[in-house]
């Protein structure tokens, strides 16, 4: 395999187990930051500590990959073409212009053109991908499945994108399009076995990345889970500020949670196999 680029951590591992970290990364390059109305701000809407709460992937012989880069230099699950995934809903674009609660990232006139936006995504978003699909296809040619696991976070309550309080798992099969329904089935399982909360295909029904891979028919199988942040970390009571957000990741508070997810991960490994 050819080294891939710092910013771009793959470990793999000879499960039929991929997990994806696409928006745990807050490295952005001096250039960018520079036109940001302000660093925090451009790094506010990461998946914090998701890589940390999932760092027993690897003991369970999963392929891991992880972007460093921050979703606000370019955002590798969402369609490159700039086709929404949610259509009449908010969301973010490729390059984010606004954070989640609808503020401007970039200062007056200093927002990526198209050519920008086109040498981001050769740089940063094309690269991740010819990874992924590596490692899927790796893994393929070993097994006769293959479950690939889009590991994300977001805070429970974001109104400009979501009414109420999120569950604290949010499965997303693309309804019911991306895997088998026996693979949806056993992670359901051990996300209500927790107590926790858990909804599948509501608002978070998989990104461009589930879409993208999930072929069951081709024996490759995707889902999106989406976790309330609450499950690991404190969230304010009213809007995140530079004072409360990001808040530490709390151990004890996650280990239910990080339960849970071990046994989602048990689930993926016993159907693939």
């Amino acid at each position: 395999m050819t080294r891939p680029p710092g910013w771009l951590q793959v470990r793999r591992g000879a499960a039929p187990l991929i997990v994806s970290f696409p928006h745990t990364g807050t490295e952005i390059p001096g250039e960018i930051e520079a036109r940001l109305v302000s660093p925090w701000l451009g790094r506010k809407d990461a998946d914090w500590w998701v890589h940390r709460l999932y760092d027993f992937a690897a003991e369970m012989g999963a392929t891991t990959v992880r972007t460093a880069v921050s979703r606000t230099v370019i955002d590798v699950n969402r369609d490159p073409s700039g086709a929404s995934l949610y259509p009449g809903q908010a969301t973010t674009d490729l390059c984010p212009l606004t954070s989640f609660d609808g503020e401007d990232l970039y200062k007056d006139g200093q927002a990526p053109d198209e050519a920008e936006i086109a040498d981001r995504r050769a740089r940063y978003f094309t690269p991740y991908h010819d990874a992924l699909r590596a490692e899927v296809d790796r893994l393929r040619a070993a097994h006769d499945r293959v479950v690939l696991y889009e590991a994300h976070s977001i805070r429970s309550r974001v109104p400009r994108l979501f009414e109420g309080e999120l569950s604290n798992f949010n499965l997303g099969t693309n309804s019911g399009a991306s895997c088998d329904p026996a693979l949806a089935a056993a992670v359901e399982t051990a996300c209500d076995a927790s107590g926790l909360s858990r909804v599948t295909d509501g608002r978070f029904k998989g990104g461009w990345t589930t879409r993208r891979y999930g072929r069951p028919q081709d024996g490759v199988h995707a889902i999106q889970m989406e976790l309330a942040c609450r499950g690991y970390m404190d969230e304010p009571a009213g809007p995140p500020t530079e004072d409360t957000w990001p808040a530490p990741y709390e151990p004890v508070r996650a280990a239910p949670m990080r339960a849970a997810l071990r046994q989602v991960l048990a689930g993926c490994l016993a159907f693939a196999r």
